[in-house]
């Protein structure tokens, strides 16, 4: 688990940065992507298909936004979300590996968090962020964050640091 507190949100250009990044980097290693988002609620994707080409290395996105839609579209199981709620390592994790297997991708990333200003809790307080990737081998990866700032910062952190979960651990 790890706690993030940023100065300076990532504005538009390092963001697009990081999207560039990551197409060079699935593209040179043959690798597609796939997207389950939540709390950054397509931005992911957005980044990723504002790049000439991108369907070369981005197989889907899905926007889970609900905790039904993580059932039906990812197969959370209802016990799950009832359990540990949706901002949860739990979810995150059958959340990626979930969309791994919808889009028979090489990497999928999954993000889950309380952006904000409102549903934060005592244990999962705005700023929330639950991160998982999983790579076709059957890893699969998951981190908390605790990012700081209003709704707009949290999803921009969320992002990159998804961004960046990428470009670490989707094979060379």
């Amino acid at each position: 688990m790890a706690d993030s507190r940023l100065e300076n949100p990532p504005d538009d250009a390092r963001l697009e940065d990081l999207a560039r990044n990551v197409a060079s980097h699935l593209e040179a290693s043959e690798q597609v992507v796939t997207l389950a988002e939540s709390c950054t609620g397509g931005w992911i994707a957005k980044l990723l298909t504002d790049i000439a080409g991108s369907s070369a290395w981005f197989g889907q996105g899905i926007v889970t936004y609900s905790n039904g839609a993580k059932c039906r579209l990812l197969g959370v199981p209802e016990e799950l979300l009832a359990e540990h709620g949706a901002v949860s390592e739990e979810v995150v994790r059958h959340m990626a590996s979930g969309a791994l297997k919808a889009a028979q991708a090489d990497v999928a990333v999954a993000v889950t968090g309380v952006a904000g200003p409102r549903g934060g809790t005592a244990a999962k307080p705005v700023g929330t962020v639950w991160l998982g990737w999983a790579l076709r081998s059957g890893f699969v990866i998951s981190r908390r964050e605790r990012f700081d700032g209003n709704r707009d910062e949290v999803r921009r952190a969320a992002v990159a640091a998804a961004l960046a979960g990428v470009l670490r651990h989707a094979r060379p």
